[in-house]
């Protein structure tokens, strides 16, 4: 007892100098972040669609029953509550979550055809700015012509929401996307 307990003293004197994190923590620098969403890319930690869909549900009521509201500066749960951070807290990614256009990269997805669309995939513009650049996550087909889709986003000025798009249909800048955690 008495060399075991001079040891346990210390490592609890030892783990109480050790810096606390908190889930708003944010990694430091970009580098930072880009490691930390690289940990968790791919198919490591693997999730079921009908996970990602319950996860992206949760931020419609999270605040006092109320959506999460849209910000590119702020965390809730310790991620980024715009449209990237939204998405990548509802595939479990890394905290804050990696931004559009790594969504869009190979790191985290793959392009597919809209008709290939299946419950928890991405339409993503990863073009033109952070003001205009976006992420929904697809659910379902809203109607047998396959021309709108029901989908959960962080949208601006507005935060969580659920309802019908037509991103990614015909001529514009979004393409589909396979999240590589399935």
């Amino acid at each position: 007892m008495r060399i075991v307990l001079p040891i346990v003293a210390g490592a609890a004197v030892l783990g109480s100098l050790a810096p606390l994190a908190t889930a708003g923590d944010a990694p430091a620098d970009a580098g930072a972040k880009a490691s930390a969403a690289k940990a968790d890319a791919g198919t490591k930690g693997a999730i079921s669609r009908d996970t990602v869909i319950a996860r992206a549900k949760t931020w419609l009521t999270a605040v006092d029953g109320h959506q999460v509201p849209y910000s590119q500066s702020k965390t809730f749960q310790g991620y980024r509550t715009d449209c990237s951070g939204y998405v990548s807290m509802a595939l479990k990614y890394g905290k804050p979550g990696t931004n559009t256009v790594g969504l869009a990269s190979s790191q985290f997805t793959s392009k597919i055809k809209v008709s290939q669309l299946q419950k928890g995939d991405l339409i993503i513009d990863a073009n033109g700015s952070n003001t205009t650049r976006h992420v929904v996550i697809f659910e379902s087909w809203a109607n047998s012509a396959h021309s709108k889709y029901n989908a959960y986003e962080q949208r601006g000025s507005y935060g969580t929401d659920h309802s019908v798009r037509s991103y990614g249909i015909g001529s514009d800048e979004y393409d589909a996307y396979r999240p590589k955690k399935y």
